[in-house]
């Protein structure tokens, strides 16, 4: 029963407001409240439902979020896995077929998961580590595929993780990304997959002659074991640090894939103590000749796990695969081909002004050969792109878009490109 503006006695029994101060006062069995109490009620309800880990915010219209990832599995080939991976991805074949078949796989065990538990035989996940430079394409490809899967996917850094009972991130808040990726949906999330990045950055700290712990290092890694091995974790919906007063959700990962990724930097020195042994004696074998240039071409669990990497948690990343570093040809290519491409960028900015941007091929060259010398990968790319156009980008712009048939062309040629760099703040810092 709803009362307006009548000049009664009646008061909200929450706030004690009068009738006349309100403008709905609600009345019940043995008592009344007002609009003002009612929405602070709902406020109230819904923090609590955010602890719980349940989404309150656009009631109905958030189940077809939910249902995004609850519909039937569809299994995608790893052919086609990788030939979606060859539109954004230039190179790194081997790590681009690991990466398809894991997906692939992972799609199979849901299927068995989803059908009836009288077959003996349960495929076991096989967790990924990726190995590879810096600006060799590990993130972008977990980036890549993300847009293809019909499974909730996320990506964390390990770098803002600390040991229990430490200032940072629990290792359960890795959970709390998923979660939030799939709209708190648990049944969803737990057949997932979860990119770490920077998987490196958390090695044992080998010689530390600091008395205090490593709280960002081995700690982490010894918290991430039963994560990755498969067991129900108790994840803290919103992330961060757990506390005795949170609400708290049960996530199972046995079926949830993680495939990590680090630069290593340094491993190289590992694999070539490894690969460099010397065979002494009358019986002395022909040894294989080793590829100097690219020493990640042989790298194994024994080298994980000598660079830091705990032998717990090298065994639960039974795939180890390593990136190959970017040749002149490659960065020429990404600069390119893509379809997400560096320069397809800039012709874009440009085209917003009413210019038509034009890179000659000796360019393009001259912009990857500086690339490798910077050894940056294909990071370096942009770094030098933003110091050859700056200028152009500063000076063309009028503010008012030229007409199309009006269309204004911009040619860059090796010289333009050679002049700009030299007298850019990267082109000094290189000459000094």
């Amino acid at each position: 029963m709803i009362k307006r503006g009548k000049p009664t006695q009646h008061k909200c029994s929450f706030c004690g407001r009068s009738e006349q101060e309100v403008m709905i006062l609600v009345s019940g069995m043995d008592g009344q409240i007002c609009e003002l109490c009612t929405e602070k009620a709902q406020e109230i309800i819904d923090q609590e439902l955010r602890k719980a880990g349940v989404n309150p915010d656009r009631g109905d219209e958030s189940a077809p979020k939910s249902q995004k990832y609850s519909g039937p599995i569809h299994l995608i080939p790893p052919r086609d896995l990788k030939t979606f991976l060859d539109q954004y991805v230039i190179g790194q074949d081997t790590a681009k077929k690991v990466l398809s078949v894991a997906v692939y796989n992972h799609y199979k065990r849901l299927q068995q998961a989803s059908k009836s538990a009288s077959d003996d035989v349960e495929i076991e996940k096989s967790n990924v580590l990726f190995v590879g430079q810096t600006g060799t394409g590990k993130t972008l490809m977990a980036k890549s595929i993300a847009k293809l899967l019909n499974v909730p996917f996320t990506i964390v850094d390990a770098t803002v993780f600390t040991e229990a009972g430490y200032v940072g991130e629990d290792v359960e808040s890795i959970l709390s990304r998923l979660l939030q990726v799939c709209d708190y949906d648990v049944e969803a999330a737990e057949r997932g997959i979860v990119y770490i990045d920077e998987i490196d950055k958390i090695a044992r700290k080998q010689d530390n002659p600091s008395i205090t712990r490593d709280v960002s290092g081995e700690g982490v890694q010894q918290g991430m074991l039963k994560m990755l091995e498969g067991a129900e974790v108790q994840v803290p919906p919103q992330g961060g640090r757990k506390h005795p007063e949170q609400k708290l959700v049960k996530v199972n990962t046995q079926n949830i894939l993680f495939i990590c990724g680090g630069a290593f930097d340094g491993i190289e020195k590992i694999i070539a103590r490894r690969v460099n042994t010397q065979v002494i004696g009358y019986n002395k074998k022909e040894v294989e000749r080793v590829d100097k240039e690219n020493l990640l071409q042989y790298i194994t669990h024994q080298d994980v796990k000598n660079f830091g990497i705990i032998p717990e948690l090298v065994g639960r990343l039974p795939i180890v695969v390593h990136l190959e570093a970017l040749d002149i040809e490659a960065l020429r290519r990404i600069l390119t081909e893509p379809r997400n491409a560096l320069l397809r960028q800039y012709e874009k900015l440009f085209a917003y002004e009413g210019i038509e941007l034009v890179l000659e091929p000796g360019a393009v060259d001259f912009i990857a050969e500086k690339a490798l010398d910077y050894k940056l990968g294909a990071r370096g790319l942009r770094s030098l792109c933003e110091a050859i156009l700056t200028d152009a980008m500063f000076e063309l712009p009028t503010g008012v878009k030229a007409a199309k048939d009006s269309k204004k062309q911009f040619v860059v040629d090796r010289a333009y490109a050679e002049e700009k760099l030299e007298r850019s703040q990267i082109g000094r810092l290189k000459a000094a």
